[in-house]
């Protein structure tokens, strides 16, 4: 069972929070292992599973990234780790920034490290404007799965620049 059927959910990138925080809490009731105390060993196993799953799912699909590698990876759209391919333009585009970043760090100025910090917000906003439609229409239907390609893609380059703001992070702390 997949996690958004374990709470009766429609697989959606983007999901009804409330009804997800809704599921959790009722299952955690459902499920806690204190209500099951005098059952068998057997039963009580079960319970702690399904316990366990519980908060597991509600971990994953609470948080948009990971709900949106879950669905990827249900959809069997994403590769091993490492084997998945972004795009050369992409990658042109964070040369420019990865060698801002080298600058930084043999000399740190505010105004460029702000600089970066605008460039990737308008980056993050922009590859995300490309995709909204596609996050917010996504319907679970084989025939409808094209745009997973795209929302792949769309996943890797968030997974890429968030790499590049822990970087950037460094340098605030000096």
């Amino acid at each position: 069972m997949n996690y958004f059927e374990f709470f009766n959910l429609p697989v959606r990138f983007l999901i009804d929070e409330d009804a997800l925080r809704k599921a959790f809490y009722a299952n955690s009731k459902k499920y806690h292992p204190d209500f099951f105390t005098l059952d068998t060993e057997e039963k009580q196993a079960e319970i702690l599973e399904l316990s366990t799953l519980n908060n597991q799912a509600y971990n994953t699909l609470s948080d948009f990234d990971k709900r949106m590698k879950y669905i990827l990876d249900l959809k069997n759209v994403l590769a091993e780790e490492g084997q998945n391919q972004l795009p050369q333009d992409f990658l042109g585009e964070m040369m420019d920034i990865n060698e801002a970043l080298m600058e930084l760090e043999f000399d740190f100025e505010q105004e460029q490290f702000e600089s970066i910090q605008q460039d990737l917000d308008a980056l993050e906003q922009s590859i995300y404007e490309a995709v909204r439609p596609l996050l917010e229409g996504y319907e679970d239907k084989p025939e409808l799965d094209a745009g997973l390609v795209r929302l792949k893609e769309y996943y890797l380059k968030k997974r890429y620049l968030l790499r590049i703001r822990e970087n950037l992070s460094k340098f605030a702390s000096l």
